[in-house]
């Protein structure tokens, strides 16, 4: 009797990892996919030489929040208008917004590179004991 119940749960182990088969052989894609990227990425950062700068960027740019959108009342016109905001400030326009973001960006950047001595020079001195 156990060998036919567990005959019967391998059974339905099996019916169930097939049935689940696409997402997972989906995910297992997506997974080599950005494996490859990653790849060629650093294939070719190895000859850019401002590499570097781009992945600080990138990583001040995912610390940075979202422009936000709005719908309010213009208070001339009384008509509903788009507002836009970032760090708590309204924009009119989503140029203007992007572009406060964009300054954000590089001064989050730029605080980054202007650490880097102090932080280097720190871990000069703990390895050198």
């Amino acid at each position: 009797m156990n060998g036919l119940i567990s005959t019967a749960l391998l059974i339905a182990g099996g019916i169930l990892i097939y049935s689940l088969r696409d997402p997972i052989l989906g995910a297992l894609k997506r997974f080599d996919a950005r494996n490859v990227a990653r790849r060629v990425r650093e294939v070719s950062d190895r000859r850019d030489r401002f590499a570097h700068y781009k992945h600080t960027l990138e990583l001040a740019e995912e610390q940075v929040e979202e422009v936000g959108e709005f719908q309010t009342q213009d208070a001339r016109t009384g008509q509903t208008v788009t507002r836009y905001t970032f760090e708590g400030e309204q924009f009119p326009s989503r140029d203007e917004a992007e572009g406060a973001r964009q300054r954000a960006i590089v001064a989050k950047a730029r605080a980054f590179y202007e650490d880097l001595p102090a932080a280097l020079a720190r871990q000069r001195k703990e390895t050198l004991h």
